[in-house]
């Protein structure tokens, strides 16, 4: 497989980290907003070209000719996918099979704690959410034009071994908000890796699917969780108002429940971890 990825952060990464450890030969493409040059990822080497809303290597533009698997997990800019702006021209659908678009579920805005899925009512209250709806417009525009297989991934709250609320109350910086009616949904990173994984063979183009775990909670919840699992004092509860981050204000703005339905039977994908307490509980007794 020729792979490009738009990005190279931990989702990425994680599924890139996935194939390779199935035996399956691969030829990697990566884009950041440093120099080009050769790099390696564990045992596999790959080319990284630079590539930024300003400018890109145009040798980026050959390798995604000859490129036949897509992952796109660049946020927006200034409202705009960068890379539909800067390469519908390049995309060719003979060689390409399989293009993901990694969205976010803050398109769905607030539904007052009520469930969501596939089919719900897009009405973002964050300027994430409605940058992040407007560059899964662009795609579906672009896949249309151009006959591209594309599907779409809206994440819920990402966490890993590395970055997850275990961590954040062990060096203080988590936060207490107590919020009624308060509803987030969230998956692990490895979760993530593991349906891209699977969309490699089990692949339907123009379908959009929620990648989330089973248990909305309240970040109430997760952090009492987490501060037991810790054996460590809870943080003391804070106002919203008294928060000055614009980015933990928009995240509050938004409750709902986040339907999974459709990836587990479109995927037959059971989670590894399919909710919170088995995820912490994993990274507390293996990782922490």
């Amino acid at each position: 497989m020729n792979i490009v990825c738009f990005g190279f952060g931990q989702v990425a990464k994680n599924f890139i980290k996935k194939i390779y450890s199935e035996n399956l030969k691969i030829n990697l493409t990566v884009t950041s907003r440093e120099k080009s040059g050769k790099k390696s990822f564990g045992n596999l080497d790959y080319q990284s070209f630079h590539f930024s809303e300003h400018s890109f290597d145009q040798k980026l533009i050959e390798s995604l000719r000859s490129s036949d698997h897509i992952l796109v997990s660049i946020a927006p800019v200034k409202g705009e996918d960068i890379v539909t702006k800067n390469f519908q021209n390049n995309l060719e659908k003979s060689k390409i099979k399989w293009i993901t678009y990694l969205s976010a579920t803050s398109v769905y805005g607030n539904h007052n704690g009520d469930w969501v899925d596939e089919n719900s009512d897009t009405k973002p209250t964050s300027s994430n959410g409605i940058d992040r709806l407007n560059a899964e417009k662009s795609w579906i525009d672009l896949a249309k034009k151009k006959s591209l297989p594309l599907q779409i991934l809206r994440l819920s709250g990402i966490y890993s071994n590395q970055n997850n609320i275990l961590a954040r109350l062990k060096s203080g910086n988590a936060k207490l908000i107590d919020k009624k009616n308060q509803f987030f949904s969230r998956v692990h990173v490895e979760d993530i890796a593991n349906i891209l994984f699977k969309s490699l063979k089990n692949f339907k183009t123009k379908e959009i699917y929620n990648i989330s775990d089973d248990k909305p909670t309240s970040s109430k919840e997760l952090i009492l969780y987490g501060s037991k699992l810790l054996n460590i004092e809870r943080p003391k509860v804070v106002d919203l108002s008294t928060i000055e981050s614009e980015m933990v204000k928009n995240f509050y703005k938004d409750s709902k429940k986040v339907n999974n339905k459709k990836m587990k039977e479109f995927f037959n994908y059971k989670l590894k971890y399919p909710t919170y307490v088995e995820g912490l509980n994993y990274i507390y007794n293996n990782i922490i």
